[in-house]
């Protein structure tokens, strides 16, 4: 068996870990990826909305996020009476519905800034793509985002059809995101008896907030996240008294049973990797199909930044959801 098969039918191949893995190439994407993060202040200093701000209008490390002319936000009834945004970019004739979840640790982002990445996965699959505008924390701890991604479901599964002439169901989100994603794939089963999604799309999840080895072992100021802003992240989101291996907040946790097809992908030097590696290893052990994908000294949220290995994670993706819903 070549090298290049082994690793195909062994996910965990070692080899994939060892420093030797890692290209030139992709430590010097990294150390300028890092060199570009460095010097701002950090959310929990200035605040959350003061970040935001920040970050909206460009005056952080990054220039203002690309809005897409077809992109257009719909109002939804959430739980309570809360209203809920969804961003959508959809193609005529949908051939399914990506329902998407956005990173930031539960305090950052919105989906206002994901136009980029939905008109790639709506041109990849063909599939309408709805990013969910969940309540953020510290404003909003849990389980206010929890609930906007599970209403969000149950509106789409309930007018789908008729909003994007399919009820093709698929999920996913990165990192805050994928952990919303898994949430909302065990409410949705658990409380509405639903487990129609046909496959789910779960990059670099937080899936344990009580934090795993690689999370503690973590540098405390990685790249782009670390031990310090993982446990900053956590404690916004996750009020005092709620157990942070509480299925609902850590699915590692839950019974993973009944569970759609999932892609995992993941970067080793993630400070989230066991999550993902643990998560993978509970999903199979359910029953449950699933790829692993492992990219070799790949920071977390690699695949979202123009790093090298971006290009290759994100087709992965797309074809993974394309060939779900064929």
């Amino acid at each position: 068996m070549s090298e290049a098969a082994a690793a195909k039918s062994n996910p965990l191949d070692p080899k994939l870990f060892r420093p030797e893995a890692i290209s030139p190439e992709i430590t010097a994407a990294n150390e300028q990826f890092q060199k570009l993060l460095s010097g701002g202040p950090d959310w929990w200093d200035i605040g959350a909305p003061a970040y935001r701000a920040a970050a909206a209008s460009g005056r952080g490390p990054f220039p203002p996020p690309e809005r897409s002319p077809r992109g257009r936000t719909i109002q939804i009834d959430g739980k309570g009476g809360h209203k809920i945004g969804l961003r959508v970019i959809a193609p005529e004739n949908a051939k399914g519905i990506y329902l998407h979840m956005h990173g930031g640790g539960l305090v950052l982002g919105s989906a206002e800034t994901q136009d980029k990445m939905l008109e790639r996965i709506a041109q990849g699959t063909g599939m309408a793509c709805a990013s969910v505008e969940y309540r953020l924390a510290p404003e909003d701890p849990y389980p206010a985002a929890w609930d906007d991604c599970e209403w969000a479901a149950l509106w789409l599964i309930k007018n789908g059809k008729s909003e994007f002439g399919t009820d093709v169901m698929t999920i996913g989100g990165e990192s805050a995101g994928a952990t919303l994603a898994a949430a909302t794939l065990l409410r949705m089963r658990d409380r509405h008896n639903y487990s129609g999604f046909r496959a789910a799309n779960l990059s670099y999840g937080n899936f344990d907030s009580s934090m795993t080895p690689s999370q503690m072992l973590s540098p405390d100021k990685g790249i782009l996240v670390g031990k310090t802003s993982i446990k900053k992240f956590c404690e916004a989101y996750l009020p005092k008294g709620v157990d942070p291996r509480n299925p609902d907040v850590s699915a590692l946790y839950a019974d993973l049973k009944n569970m759609p097809r999932t892609i995992f992908t993941i970067g080793t030097i993630d400070p989230l990797l066991d999550d993902t590696l643990f998560m993978y290893s509970r999903w199979i052990a359910a029953g449950n199909e699933a790829e692993l994908a492992i990219y070799p000294g790949a920071p977390h949220a690699f695949n979202v930044f123009p790093l090298p290995q971006a290009p290759e994670a994100n087709a992965r993706i797309d074809a993974f959801l394309k060939r779900a819903i064929s």
